[in-house]
């Protein structure tokens, strides 16, 4: 796994009344810190590629509805893991928390048929007149990576 990289299985709690699953909680050893919580809507087969923060940011996502394929790429200098890619199916078949290392890139692709739910907690606000964002396109000859299905 990516240097940096940590998932923690979240536990969904069944009965007769529906579903709860905890995101996030303090007493995780996953935990460090979040500023603010936000979520996001992909529409089927959509890619969302490719993007990394430089200022330190670290995302905490979960999919609480859909499915997703999120992948991380690594090219940080001196990191042990440059030139990893990880991949990692999250959502209601497999309800995980992720930690994402801001600086590593990282983009994602709704798999399921139906639109899916990112919710991220990330530990830097979003600064709207400076955005800690650098972006490259999803099919950019920078990243080892095709986001064409696998066939295993």
């Amino acid at each position: 796994m990516i240097e940096g990289v940590k998932i923690r299985p979240l536990k969904k709690n069944v009965d007769e009344r529906g579903m709860l699953t905890e995101m996030m909680r303090t007493d995780w050893d996953i935990f460090e810190k979040f500023t603010m919580v936000y979520f996001s809507k992909g529409y089927p087969g959509v890619i969302r590629a490719w993007h990394r923060h430089a200022r330190g940011q670290i995302d905490y996502f979960v999919v609480v509805e859909g499915m997703m394929k999120v992948v991380l790429y690594d090219d940080r200098p001196g990191s042990k893991t440059r030139g990893e890619v990880n991949e990692f199916f999250m959502g209601e078949d497999n309800m995980i928390l992720l930690r994402v290392p801001g600086d590593c890139w990282h983009g994602s692709k709704v798999i399921s048929t139906k639109p899916a739910i990112l919710i991220n907690m990330p530990t830097m606000l979003y600064d709207y007149e400076k955005p800690d964002e650098e972006r490259l396109p999803y099919n950019t000859d920078k990243i080892p990576y095709s986001w064409e299905i696998k066939m295993k």
